[in-house]
């Protein structure tokens, strides 16, 4: 969604002078009126507030984009205001905000999240921001966002791209969390596309859903398809198409050769096999069975963080707010006031369903719907730790024993499903109804009461280890999850310490999730401060794109410093290692804890020892970046 088409002259207002951060708001508020997609303006406001309560939305650099979702918003539109004194909106580095742009967006989907993430990165470029505070009207102030979203996206589908026959080549790229990955990998691929002459369409799969999705028209008339995906995609639609299923950092790394493979015809041939939209089952397609492995379980968490993430903050600002309200902290901490009662509450019900929700899309990736049966009701008997002396629940198995349920029965029902293939065909109407779901829950019953015992006391074994660990063997975990962290930022090893930092708070052990969260939050800051400190170890276009990093690393956002590691991988990956470790293990050293286990400095107020966190990421970060500044060599500098 381009944002030059979000924009009328009539929201955008030049040389504006408000005093205040309310009449900033005011007035953006009026030109997003005149644009005409706000159907009821105080409550589009109400929504405007609500969120600058969570925190300000002035980010530096003279910018501020306040936005919204909300029922009163009938289409998706952008303000924008240019203010050449500055506004004190409350900024991050203190300093006025003289260029405004606010986002409306529907309650129905994330187009504030594709919008907020354009904005951002297009306006992380000096001169364009000092084009826009020189424009003299409307007109040429959308004129110079036009043309800046031309030469950053270059690559977006135009008619005029696409040749006579189609595109050559698709692809479909996805990642875990559906935010970073996906659209770098989107970006790569469709800029060598057009590098190579070849025409290519790029899916995305992303935290909004499926963009750009491929027809099949455009299937049936294409060379091959690239699937570059860390979890489960719908593959039903390419039967019989030459088609290469790989790594989405593949899609980053390496899109020339991809598109090379597919072009010259050196890709296997993709036969689907059981139900339609199966991602997984297939007779070829060039995938090894680790690899399908892994792609089980990134399904599993992809859908499960919304609830980890969700749940764990309401939980956390429950703690907060009995702390700031002086209530004792025993077995009834977070509970005492009345609002920390209810942020508790509300968060234990979405966290109870992180468990389920793990293993029940583990078996939907391997079985597809009978699958997810046996997942979400073997996940369920594993949190409440359901035995044949005790099907209410005893000793719970939690994530061990939520992987085993999500694995062990998604394969069991792929065999069920085989075993029932020889059933009269009159059977097949009622055994996804009736057939597949009994003998489901009775197999992924049985198979938990049994092993649940066992899963349970392993559980309980590896929770009480981690407790009883002494400071210095804290240190050192903390040292080896920050640092995997950075090994490959949103990769296995990133995920393998995040879904264990998660496990551990799931157990009550809260200092590992802030040695997890710290190690993935320098990477990003450790290269911002590299190109702004160290600017002749960097081409100007990483310079220039270099403080977006202070932002998504101060967001948790570790995948901002692929790019860089894509392009010097020898010398940047070992330097955010070493700064990430350094973060994870100041982080145990000093005793710091976090109950939620997402959000980056947006959760601070929740860390346990706050300041020392906070010391621990700088010195992190401090650490990376000299590391950065003495292994990168100079380079050569544009007049």
């Amino acid at each position: 969604m381009r944002i030059v088409d979000l924009l009328s002259k009539e929201s955008i207002k030049l040389n504006a002078s408000p005093k205040s951060k309310p009449e900033a708001i005011d007035m953006l508020i009026d030109l997003q009126v005149k644009g005409g997609k706000i159907a009821d303006k105080e409550a589009y406001k109400a929504g405007i507030l609500a969120r600058e309560e969570k925190g300000s939305t002035a980010v530096g650099e003279g910018i501020a984009i306040p936005h919204a979702k909300s029922e009163a918003v009938k289409a998706p539109s952008l303000a924008a205001m240019t203010v050449p004194e500055g506004v004190d909106y409350e900024a991050l580095d203190d300093e006025p905000s003289n260029l405004l742009f606010m986002i409306a967006a529907p309650n129905d989907g994330d187009v504030h999240l594709e919008v907020l993430s354009r904005l951002m990165t297009i306006l992380m470029d000096e001169d364009f921001r000092e084009n826009l505070l020189k424009a003299k009207d409307a007109d040429e102030f959308l004129k110079v966002i036009d043309e800046m979203e031309k030469e950053k996206y270059p690559d977006e589908p135009k008619a005029e791209e696409k040749s006579a026959e189609g595109y050559r080549v698709l692809a479909v790229t996805a990642c875990p969390t559906g935010i970073a990955h996906t659209y770098m990998a989107a970006e790569a691929l469709e800029k060598a596309g057009k590098k190579l002459g070849i025409p290519i369409k790029v899916e995305t799969n992303g935290s909004g859903g499926a963009k750009n999705i491929l027809t099949q028209e455009e299937i049936d008339a294409c060379d091959g398809i690239i699937v570059a995906a860390d979890k489960t995609v719908p593959m039903s639609r390419f039967e019989g198409k030459k088609v290469i299923r790989t790594k989405v950092s593949d899609g980053i790394k390496i899109p020339e050769e991809l598109i090379n493979r597919i072009t010259k015809g050196d890709a296997p041939v993709y036969h689907h096999e059981g139900a339609a939209d199966s991602g997984e089952k297939s007779s070829d397609g060039g995938e090894g069975f680790g690899r399908k492995l892994y792609k089980h379980l990134m399904n599993g968490v992809s859908n499960m963080l919304p609830f980890t993430v969700a749940g764990g903050i309401f939980i956390a600002l429950a703690f907060l707010i009995d702390s700031l309200g002086g209530a004792p902290q025993d077995g009834d901490f977070g509970t005492h006031l009345a609002a920390a009662a209810w942020f508790k509450t509300i968060g234990n019900y979405a966290f109870q369903f992180m468990i389920p929700v793990l293993a029940g899309y583990i078996g939907l990736s391997i079985a597809d719907r009978p699958g997810f049966l046996v997942g979400m009701a073997g996940g369920a008997m594993a949190a409440a730790g359901a035995t044949f002396a005790s099907p209410g629940g005893d000793v719970p198995s939690g994530f061990l024993g939520a992987l085993l349920a999500g694995f062990l029965g998604g394969f069991l029902m792929l065999w069920l499903e085989k075993l029932c293939n020889g059933l009269p065909k009159a059977l097949n109407g009622i055994k996804p109804v009736l057939i597949y779901p009994l003998g489901g829950l009775a197999i992924v019953g049985i198979m938990m009461c049994a092993v649940n015992p066992i899963m349970g006391l392993l559980n309980e074994g590896v929770s009480n280890f981690l407790s009883g660990m002494g400071d210095s063997s804290k240190v050192l975990l903390g040292c080896v999850l920050g640092g995997m962290m950075s090994i490959d930022m949103g990769g296995p090893f990133n995920k393998a310490a995040y879904v264990f930092g998660v496990a551990a708070i799931s157990q009550g052990n809260f200092d590992i999730m802030a040695a997890v969260m710290v190690g993935g939050m320098v990477p990003p800051i450790a290269i911002a401060l590299a190109t702004t400190f160290f600017k002749n170890r960097f081409t100007e276009e990483e310079r220039k794109n270099g403080p977006v990093n202070y932002i998504m690393g101060l967001s948790f956002i570790t995948e901002g410093a692929i790019p860089y590691a894509a392009a010097d991988p020898a010398r940047v990956i070992p330097s955010c290692i070493i700064g990430a470790a350094t973060a994870g293990g100041l982080s145990m050293a000093f005793g710091c804890s976090l109950r939620a286990p997402h959000g980056g400095i947006f959760v601070f107020p929740v860390v346990g020892n706050p300041l020392q966190y906070v010391i621990a990421l700088a010195i992190g970060s401090v650490v990376g970046m000299l590391m950065l500044a003495l292994l990168k060599k100079k380079q050569p500098q544009t007049a």
